[in-house]
């Protein structure tokens, strides 16, 4: 037999039965990526967050910030501070070197360590608008499918389920809500990401083992298609030089063969496409590009806000804030610094923002030209190659949710590693940035599995369309798999029964 036969049946050999062991993993893949496009998996997000939040109430707040300061009794002052309610109490959390302090608002005394059952009850109907009465409780004392991502992060937790299907889980540590869930939430998780991320409890719960799993399947799954868009393009005959249903045809197949085949050609690019980054999602080695040493000594971004002086806040006592912003519904005060003057920035419900400085009115944002001039003074001479105002994603700040703010401060520096960052004047915070050692994760990662290019996700439905296209012929492409990895076994089945006739295939064209 001619060598090259050889090495063609020994690649049909291995894509048969790598298939075989595949053909159900990646028929999971397919159409629960198309789920999604649209719901991931349940968790708790700033977002959701402000939105279960309660209204800070200003009549209820008797303490200046630079006196709720003083009752934590410490030499070195927080770095960062916020109002909000916890609890239907107005709260203040300070922040310093990572560890937080919590100080009531209308008595002065410190949030105790100590969490009591009641306490944690409250909190999870207050975050469920369910009375707190209609409440069933449960210890969760080890990993369930809605918490194997931070369970022994937020350990010991309790669950709450609500009759109109909503789980609310608080951790034990700090009557927060660690997770929330709906009925919806949970039923698209079953279809998208549980399947699509092997979320399944037993397996995720040990970690290393997951992760395993998935970059060996991930591995595999890619060598698989390879070899499938391999010999699909070199069975094909442009001359066609077969013949099916006494035609010729390009194809020597027919049946589920021929429409795996055709499938293959059309959509295999985008089955090794998906497998390969979706490997590369577990980072299973150092990204191509990223020099860690260039990485940890890169430049350091510029800090645009200021340091706090606590006891300037008596100008304009938080009441006084909060009714200036009347009669908007303010959930969130942060206390800040910024170009030497003190200030307040208000979170509104619905995510908008405010700030408030101590001489003068409320304003949307903060004065870009400052904001301009701090990353100017950061940069140093030279440093800074330009600075623009953009109003549209880019190739490296971009959100199909469209949840990332816009418009946004783009600053470019003149460094070795093409550092550029994104700032948002609304809250004058860096919200993304890119450096050249991410090229790897945010084109090959990014960019293949989620193809998030600008050409797409700023002309959409064009992205849901393209995506959606690909997936279902994707899925088209593993049923046909399924198929014939059902017949391959059968025939093997039914060859090892003493006494059965030959099985004959027929799926080859003449």
């Amino acid at each position: 037999m001619p060598p090259m036969r050889l090495v063609k049946r020994a690649l049909i050999f291995v894509h048969r039965w790598l298939g075989v062991a595949l053909c159900v993993l990646f028929l999971l893949w397919f159409p629960s990526g198309i789920v999604m496009m649209y719901r991931s998996f349940p968790e708790v997000t700033p977002r959701d967050r402000l939105e279960h939040a309660v209204v800070l109430d200003a009549a209820t707040i008797r303490l200046s910030p630079a006196e709720a300061v003083a009752k934590l009794d410490v030499d070195d002052p927080p770095t960062s501070a916020r109002l909000m309610t916890f609890d239907d109490r107005p709260l203040y959390r300070f922040r310093r070197d990572g560890v937080e302090r919590d100080v009531y608002a209308d008595t002065g005394e410190e949030k105790p360590d100590e969490v009591t059952p009641a306490l944690m009850l409250r909190v999870a109907a207050q975050w469920s608008g369910q009375p707190a009465s209609s409440a069933s409780v449960q210890e969760v004392k080890e990993i369930d499918q809605w918490t194997v991502a931070n369970f022994n992060r937020v350990a010991p937790v309790w669950k709450y389920s609500f009759p109109d299907g909503q789980q609310v889980y608080v951790t034990e540590n700090t009557a927060e809500v660690v997770q929330a869930t709906t009925r919806a939430s949970r039923t698209w998780a079953y279809f998208g990401a549980i399947p699509h991320w092997l979320y399944f409890t037993p397996l995720r719960k040990n970690g290393p083992t997951w992760s395993k799993v998935v970059i060996w399947t991930s591995g595999i799954g890619t060598a698989s298609a390879i070899l499938g868009m391999v010999i699909g393009v070199w069975m094909y005959s442009p001359r066609k030089r077969y013949r099916h249903a006494g035609a010729p045809t390009a194809i020597p197949y027919r049946g589920q063969k021929r429409l795996h085949t055709i499938f293959g050609l059309v959509f295999g690019a985008a089955a090794v496409t998906w497998a390969f980054s979706g490997l590369l999602s577990m980072e299973p080695f150092p990204w191509p590009g990223q020099n860690a040493e260039a990485q940890a000594n890169g430049p350091a971004l510029p800090q645009l806000r200021g340091r706090m002086r606590f006891d300037a806040f008596a100008a304009k006592d938080p009441r006084e804030a909060l009714a200036q912003l009347a009669p908007a519904k303010v959930k969130e005060i942060e206390f800040t610094g910024f170009a030497g003057a003190q200030m307040y920035l208000a979170t509104l419900a619905g995510g908008e923002t405010r700030v408030v400085p101590l001489q003068g009115a409320p304003s949307t944002e903060f004065d870009r030209d400052r904001i301009v001039a701090l990353i100017r003074r950061a940069a140093g001479e030279g440093g800074l190659a330009d600075v623009t105002m953009i109003d549209r994603y880019d190739r490296y700040y971009l959100d199909r949710t469209g949840e990332q703010p816009l418009p946004v401060i783009r600053a470019r520096l003149n460094d070795s590693q093409q550092t550029q960052f994104y700032v948002d004047p609304k809250t004058a915070r860096i919200v993304a940035g890119y450096r050249a050692g991410d090229w790897g994760e945010r084109w090959l990662y990014h960019g293949l599995h989620s193809l998030n290019f600008p050409w797409l996700y700023n002309y959409r439905p064009l992205w849901d369309i393209v995506v959606i296209t690909l997936l279902v012929g994707g899925t088209a492409l593993c049923v046909t798999s399924l198929i014939l990895a059902w017949r391959v076994l059968g025939r093997k089945l039914k060859a090892m029964i003493p006494g059965s006739p030959p099985v004959v295939s027929e799926d080859l064209a003449s």
